[in-house]
């Protein structure tokens, strides 16, 4: 059985691993001459962790990460609204929530790849969704399976349901960053001002992963540069952002507009295409579920493809679970997109108590995220077959 997966980002590569491991002979086609991953750091938490371990992905991951450590939400002047504790969470969930670079992440996954399976700088132009006939900028390609894994702005999702709206503008631009750690003791939050928020989290070594957010027009930019905007926006808000921000190289520093897929597609599936990640169900961050999610996808989909109608299985399993994930990080969006002094106020009172009277407050809302497990997929139907370069190409 022969596989076409569209994208060389974090879904497309775990996909490209899980069929592998179940006898497919996989091609990853990424545009890119060079795998250069969007964004800057990665939460990987306990429910993508075991979509990881399936594919004996996890342990490498866990070694070059670090482990969150005790996180949660704080106000702009450092006052605690929710906390928790790695303890807790790996008590409730059997693992805690690792951070590490993305690029660290997709080297892992391209190394579990046969040599020969990832091509990059080949651009697709066209999918036949019927015939499994991908069109690329060097010839054609057929496949049993294609995985479309083409990301937010997915040529695939246009082409087989031409009439969803498409990705809507979620109202915040979002910047992100990796610096050097300040040398004081800190460790994962999250802090909400007035349609503000900033994230920090501790990586190995002496690095930091931090990311923000502004509620703002779509298409903007920082005439001083963006450094000069995130210490105007951010500089007086408690330890260590503004350090963060005085070490951060201007290079560094990434800005995009964030976008969502609000109207849930009719199916994940057309054909012989399955979609997955972003071009399923692009999501907010504010879940950190975007990448976890395309890989738990990536894992679902390995195991039922070889089945007798095994896309539309992919579907039911996949759809209703990531409609759901995908309004709720929108909610909490729009938590933090509050300006009105009198709202920001009653979100904190509400988080302040709601932490006071459930010290667990924070996880249990997250139970049904995190709690996920990879289903225990059948055995192939076929045996395995030896890696031979790809399908054939014409043209």
């Amino acid at each position: 059985m022969r596989a076409i997966v569209i994208g060389g980002g974090i879904g497309g590569l775990t996909a490209a691993v899980a069929l592998t491991r179940r006898g497919w002979s996989v091609t990853v086609l990424e545009q890119a001459p060079v795998l250069e991953p969007v964004g800057a750091g990665i939460a990987v938490s306990a429910n993508a962790l075991y979509a990881l371990d399936s594919i004996e992905a996890g342990a490498a991951v866990r070694r070059p990460a670090s482990i969150q450590g005790d996180a949660g939400i704080r106000r702009r002047d450092g006052r605690w609204l929710t906390r928790t504790s790695e303890a807790m969470a790996r008590e409730r969930y059997g693992a805690s929530i690792v951070v590490l670079l993305r690029a660290t992440l997709v080297g892992i996954l391209v190394d579990l790849l046969p040599e020969g399976a990832l091509r990059l700088g080949t651009a697709v132009t066209a999918v036949d969704a019927g015939t499994g006939t991908v069109t690329t900028d060097a010839g054609e390609l057929s496949a049993d399976l294609v995985v479309a894994a083409d990301g937010i702005h997915s040529l695939t999702r246009r082409t087989l349901f031409p009439a969803h709206p498409g990705p809507a503008y979620a109202g915040v631009t979002a910047w992100r960053l990796v610096a050097r750690r300040p040398e004081i003791e800190f460790g994962a939050t999250e802090s909400w001002g007035a349609g503000l928020a900033f994230g920090v989290t501790p990586l190995a070594g002496d690095l930091v992963y931090c990311y923000a957010s502004d509620t703002v027009p779509a298409g903007g930019a920082s005439a001083d540069g963006e450094k000069a905007e995130l210490k105007r926006l951010f500089g007086d808000w408690h330890d260590p952002i503004p350090q963060i921000l005085r070490n951060v190289e201007p290079a560094a520093i990434l800005r995009h507009d964030l976008y969502s897929l609000d109207e849930p597609l009719p199916a994940f599936h057309h054909g012989k295409v399955a979609l997955l990640g972003d071009a399923a169900h692009a999501m907010t961050p504010n879940l950190g579920q975007g990448g976890c999610q395309a890989m738990e996808d990536a894992i679902v989909l390995a195991g039922l493809a070889d089945r007798p109608g095994g896309l539309a299985a992919y579907t039911a399993a996949r759809r209703p679970r990531t409609t759901k994930i995908v309004a709720r990080s929108r909610a909490i969006g729009r938590l933090t997109r509050l300006r009105n002094p009198l709202a920001v106020a009653l979100r904190d009172t509400a988080m302040l108590l709601g932490d006071r009277f459930t010290r667990s407050f924070m996880l249990r809302q997250l139970d049904d995220v995190l709690g996920w497990r990879p289903p225990t997929p059948p055995e192939p139907e076929r045996a395995p077959q030896a890696h031979d370069g790809g399908p054939g190409t014409t043209g």
